[in-house]
């Protein structure tokens, strides 16, 4: 686990101050690799790039965007910030900020299925470890 002093700054501004990344600047956006999302902090597992989809709603596009979780990976957490009601997604495992989810009829871009959940997470909190091939 990577301790506080070690953050990249922008890792620090958004998983221990709660802040978010720009829109379209993350590095996982359009990533397309199969593998699983780990947090960048402790390394715990969160999201399969299976749960991965591209987002069509306004305001919800420019991050990485899942219909799920791993399993026990996530906690949530009621935020009213910024004037508005949303459910904020943290790091079981070490409390880190990853992002937030929403409940959405959006189409997946792949397979046209409703997404159902849209964990709209934050690049930076993320490491992908691609699938072996």
């Amino acid at each position: 686990m990577k301790k506080d002093n070690e953050l990249d700054p922008l890792l620090k501004k958004v998983a221990r101050e709660k802040g978010t990344e720009t829109p379209f600047s993350g590095k996982y956006v359009d990533e397309r690799a199969e593998g699983m999302y780990a947090c960048a902090i402790c390394g715990a597992i969160l999201f399969s790039s299976d749960a991965k989809f591209d987002a069509t709603t306004p305001g919800l596009m420019g991050w990485p965007s899942f219909d799920q979780a791993t399993a026990g990976s996530v906690e949530f957490h009621p935020d009213d910030t910024a004037g508005m009601h949303r459910t904020e997604v943290v790091c079981k495992n070490c409390g880190a900020h990853l992002g937030h989810v929403f409940e959405t009829n959006e189409q997946k871009a792949t397979g046209g299925e409703q997404a159902g959940k849209h964990y709209c997470i934050n690049s930076v909190c993320l490491e992908l470890k691609k699938k072996q091939k």
